[in-house]
């Protein structure tokens, strides 16, 4: 009778692990005030990629497939990937982050209530709309911000620019 009681208890935990996510795994920071900042600053003088994105946006979801086609192409692209959706949402969040396999992506979900103000820290003209994307050269501190969807060609011309036909930095 014990063995039988060890045997359920060592299937009742496999289950378990066998129905835990993958996902699980990937670590959402909480983006809070001098988040933005903190994201700039480690990536100083090199060219990187930065998308705010929601669940509920139809358009970041088709970006955001696009940018897995990009991930799987230039597999040195630095890109961050900041939810603003909230940190109660975070599994929903985990879960779309690993259907489109960003995982390598840095990855952030909005942490503080008052939105405004974390929008009016990343960039004072930016008015909620998303797909929200931020392209960061290497050079001059030169930054893009596209609001709405943006072309997969357009992005490849801009990695090619700033990153050579591989994706790696260039000098």
């Amino acid at each position: 009778m014990k063995q039988f009681g060890f045997l359920m208890a060592l299937c009742f935990a496999l289950l378990s692990f066998a129905s835990t996510p993958v996902w699980a795994e990937q670590e959402i920071k909480p983006f809070v005030r001098g988040s933005y900042q903190k994201i700039v600053s480690a990536r100083q003088g090199k060219p990187f990629i930065l998308n705010f994105w929601s669940l509920t946006c139809s358009y970041c979801m088709v970006e955001l497939e696009m940018l897995k086609k990009l991930a799987a192409k230039y597999p040195r692209l630095d890109m961050v990937l900041v939810s603003t959706d909230t940190p109660e949402e975070e599994k929903s969040v985990s879960a779309t982050l690993a259907k489109f396999s960003l995982g390598k992506a840095e990855a952030w979900v909005f942490a503080d209530s008052y939105t405004e103000r974390l929008r009016f820290e990343i960039d004072k003209k930016w008015q909620g709309e998303l797909p929200r994307t931020y392209f960061f050269s290497a050079r001059n501190n030169e930054v893009i911000a596209v609001s709405g969807k943006v072309e997969q060609e357009e992005v490849e011309q801009w990695i090619k620019k700033h990153m050579g036909s591989d994706g790696a930095a260039m000098p």
